[in-house]
């Protein structure tokens, strides 16, 4: 099944915990991604949010996953090579990769999907070339773990990501700035392919 991912950042909201509670209800994994706060105020956003939804994957701050018994986190490419052993801690473990090399190394590492990106044009990588559908296919076919796809992902576009050969995308902007009560139709229009 082709699976919706929402990540998260709050600057981008003004409803951060009761938007990331209403995604969450539609059975939709949160990725919580906000790696610009210290890991003290990290963890104090992840323990409520851990509280508030069903399926929660930290991000970056290994020690904040351990200390609140999170057993999924997601690592840059560069943080799961500096922590080799980080797969003992964890029953996932994904990784942000930009090469299909990185894939590999992330696999090898005993990642069990990788999050490729950025695909299109979006604001969040300003002035970026996105990497296109063709780096994302050499993605996919380089590693047998899934392939998320991440950047500029929208309802218009998510069949290409799909026909790319991805297993799902990773969705930051649209779940973080549309009105809250049109949430569950904006998933809905991400499943629809």
């Amino acid at each position: 099944m082709f699976k919706i991912i929402c990540v998260t950042n709050r600057k981008l909201c003004s409803d951060f915990s009761e938007r990331i509670k209403k995604i969450s209800e539609q059975n939709v994994p949160i990725i919580l991604r906000e790696k610009d706060l210290s890991e003290a105020k990290y963890k104090e956003i992840a323990h409520s949010a851990v509280q508030e939804c069903a399926d929660v994957i930290l991000h970056t701050y290994i020690g904040a996953a351990k200390e609140l018994g999170v057993k999924k986190i997601h690592l840059p490419i560069k943080t799961l090579c500096e922590n080799p052993s980080v797969r003992r801690d964890f029953d996932t473990v994904g990784a942000s990769v930009h090469s299909a090399n990185e894939a590999r190394e992330a696999q090898g590492m005993g990642a069990n999907y990788v999050v490729a990106g950025h695909i299109f044009a979006t604001d969040c990588k300003k002035g970026l070339a996105p990497r296109g559908l063709d780096f994302l296919g050499e993605v996919c076919e380089s590693v047998t773990v899934p392939v998320y796809a991440i950047g500029g992902i929208a309802p218009d576009n998510i069949a290409s990501v799909r026909r790319a050969g991805a297993s799902g995308a990773c969705i930051m902007s649209a779940f973080m700035t549309c009105p809250l009560g049109e949430i569950e139709k904006l998933i809905q229009s991400f499943r629809r392919y």
